[in-house]
């Protein structure tokens, strides 16, 4: 297979964990026999500097015109000005609008070598492997009005949380049919008790689940769910859930796995499916630009090594491509290595480049 893939490294540490990505990818390639091109683009700080821009009219197109896009991490303090008109966030918000990412998928699985990593009790995050599906695109984020003002009595900001039923249903549909697919137990979070979009949200869930009846239907509130992620992760299986909720719970997930840097994403621009049925999306780590670790041969690779996976698994249908790199993550994992933010109180710790050779041999076989 010829994959035309968009390669948006970023700020901070996102071309760095992008470059040991890059290098799996290629050891995918060789080992099964696909060939990947690479075109690159800026995105985020690093386009602001060069055109002024967070996201160029060329660089969308030519995201546009591959098959996915691999993208790194966006924005540092040098470009955190409050008043600033452009941000690197824009670019990131803008990609997920132009190329339709409404759904974006972000699993949780806790490596069983790595229970003692995390700050909660090893026999809490036994076993903890969900998914938790965020819708992208509208809410919060999107909404308008969505602006800054003074009055004569001060300033004043609004942000709007808007839905239609459309966006609703359809991240509704994705979670019900990845739910179908694993423990057929679907958890929708919302703040119905006080929101008019989630009283909308939970009306609409009802609704479609008579589509599903093989499927467990519960509703959560956003805060109960927060407590049951710490209290007992393992219980959940599969969650959705709008914008703003998901990137606030996924961001708390992340802890259960003992680092942002153990937590891929895919955004996607249909419902995933099986085998072969494949979508456009985008595949990224979950955490941020780290600029302070920037170019210190620091960050953890993983995140985005797994965003590859997903990438081989839910855009080409290459389900063992797909779990050869997992595979090949759990090895290294298992043989004691570690980057910084994984490593356990005393023991050393390995870089960047030297956790993406590892896991590259190890695709390699």
């Amino acid at each position: 297979m010829k994959i035309e893939l968009a390669v948006l490294p970023g700020d901070g540490v996102g071309p760095e964990v992008v470059a040991e990505a890059v290098k799996v990818l290629g050891a995918v390639g060789q080992r099964f026999g696909h060939e990947f091109n690479m075109r690159y683009g800026l995105v985020g700080g690093a386009s602001i500097d060069q055109s002024g821009t967070a996201l160029t009219a060329e660089t969308l197109h030519m995201c546009q015109d591959c098959h996915a896009v691999l993208l790194g991490a966006v924005g540092g303090p040098r470009w955190d000005d409050p008043l600033a008109t452009v941000r690197p966030e824009d670019g990131l918000l803008a990609l997920r609008k132009e190329l339709r990412l409404f759904a974006n998928l972000r699993p949780v699985k806790v490596f069983p070598m790595l229970a003692d990593s995390t700050t909660i009790k090893p026999e809490v995050v036994k076993g903890v492997d969900m998914v938790v599906v965020r819708e992208l695109t509208g809410g919060l984020y999107f909404g308008k009005p969505k602006k800054r003002w003074t009055t004569s009595r001060g300033r004043r900001a609004v942000d709007s949380m808007v839905y239609t039923e459309k966006e609703i249903e359809r991240i509704l549909r994705v979670g019900f049919e990845i739910a179908r697919r694993r423990s057929k137990k679907l958890v929708s979070v919302d703040k119905a008790n006080v929101l008019e979009s989630s009283r909308l949200w939970r009306q609409i869930a009802i609704e479609l689940s008579a589509e599903y009846p093989d499927v467990e239907l519960e509703h959560m509130l956003v805060d109960a769910c927060a407590m049951r992620l710490i209290q007992r992760p393992a219980d959940l299986d599969v969650i959705v859930t709008e914008n703003t909720f998901g990137d606030i719970l996924t961001d708390e997930a992340s802890m259960l796995a003992g680092s942002l840097g153990m937590l891929p994403s895919a955004s996607l621009a249909g419902v995933p499916g099986a085998g072969k049925s494949i979508t456009f999306g985008m595949y990224e780590p979950i955490h941020g630009s780290a600029p302070k670790r920037a170019g210190q041969n620091m960050a953890n690779p993983i995140a985005t090594i797994l965003s590859c996976a997903m990438m081989l698994r839910y855009s080409f249908g290459l389900e063992t491509e797909a779990e050869a790199v997992e595979k090949a993550v759990a090895s290294v994992l298992e043989r004691g290595y570690r980057t910084y933010d994984i490593v356990e109180r005393g023991k050393a710790s390995i870089g960047t480049r030297e956790m993406g050779d590892l896991i590259t041999t190890a695709v390699r076989g």
